[in-house]
């Protein structure tokens, strides 16, 4: 029997998801076992993702161990993935998504309206800074990564008033936490926000049919749709930009959101169609935002560095 080596980040929050998938297999009478794989994301923690790649230093260099078969697949946080994946390969399963939430983590729990007059926000994310600015224009939003026990720890040190975070994160670690959920009118959640997703090769049948049981479609619509919307606008995680699907009764509902960096200017919207045009739903819905002016205020987001494309020579054969 085959034993499958599932690659994935050492975070505590990223082995979690990678022991998920990997009992989930293994209750399907699969052999699996873990190799933890650094990256770029993992290694550079004293500067803001724009400066050295964006949303791509997540994956690369495990993208570059399932292109070179150390791994068989790979476990990411699907809002850490980019929308194009390498030649060979593709997402082969997306299980039934967590919590998409936005939680504001502060000593008081409390809602945005009752934070003191200047209190410091921590977050790395300009999704985020620019929805607690367009909440409170009067908020510091100061720069903050790492894990979230590194984050918890420096808001527990008195190092930022509130914190935001994904509640996916905090639900599965199991960490407790004083805060307020945010809702999708006050903050609309990054693409593919709670949901993680398993890369694999394309040519690699076995791997694809092993995981079907563990494939959530009605998942897998939704941030599809989302997706497709932040493929058309062309952005990425520097990019103040952000939609959430919801899907009931076969119909999806996307809404999404565009904003410049300062959170002076958000623009909202959606787009409602049945769940078989999930791909369609994104981009018509990207279209209307581009039909407002949305490239003018996604100009203003910072460059990135291009993603990751693994060399010429590498095969997957």
């Amino acid at each position: 029997m085959r034993t499958f080596v599932i690659g994935t980040r050492g975070s505590r929050l990223a082995r979690w998801q990678a022991e998920w998938v990997k009992a989930r297999l293994e209750e399907l009478g699969h052999r699996c076992i873990l190799k933890i794989i650094r990256t770029s994301g993992d290694r550079i923690v004293d500067r803001p993702l724009a400066s050295f790649g964006g949303k791509g230093v997540f994956v690369r260099e495990i993208e570059e161990a399932l292109i070179g078969k150390e791994i068989d697949l790979a476990v990411h946080s699907l809002k850490d993935l980019p929308t194009a994946q390498p030649e060979g390969l593709t997402i082969c399963c997306v299980p039934p998504r967590e919590d998409p939430h936005d939680l504001l983590a502060s000593d008081q729990g409390a809602a945005p309206g009752g934070l003191p007059a200047g209190a410091v926000i921590g977050t790395g994310s300009p999704r985020r800074a620019c929805q607690m600015r367009a909440l409170r224009s009067d908020l510091t939003i100061r720069d903050l990564r790492g894990n979230v026990d590194t984050r918890l720890r420096r808001l527990r040190e008195g190092d930022y008033d509130a914190i935001v975070l994904a509640a996916a994160g905090v639900r599965r670690l199991g960490a407790t936490v004083r805060g307020h959920v945010l809702s999708f009118d006050e903050m609309v959640p990054a693409v593919g926000q709670g949901a993680l997703a398993v890369e694999s090769r394309r040519d690699d049948g076995e791997i694809a049919m092993a995981l079907e049981p563990v494939h959530h479609a009605p998942t897998a619509a939704a941030v599809t749709a989302e997706r497709a919307f932040l493929r058309a606008l062309g952005g990425g995680c520097q990019a103040p930009i952000a939609a959430h699907a919801e899907i009931g009764e076969g119909r999806l509902v996307l809404r999404g959101l565009v904003a410049d960096p300062r959170g002076e200017q958000v623009m909202r919207d959606r787009y409602e169609g049945s769940v078989g045009e999930a791909e369609t739903i994104g981009t018509r819905l990207a279209s209307a935002f581009l039909d407002r002016g949305a490239a003018a205020l996604l100009a203003e987001a910072p460059a990135t560095v291009t993603r990751f494309r693994p060399p010429a020579h590498r095969s997957d054969t």
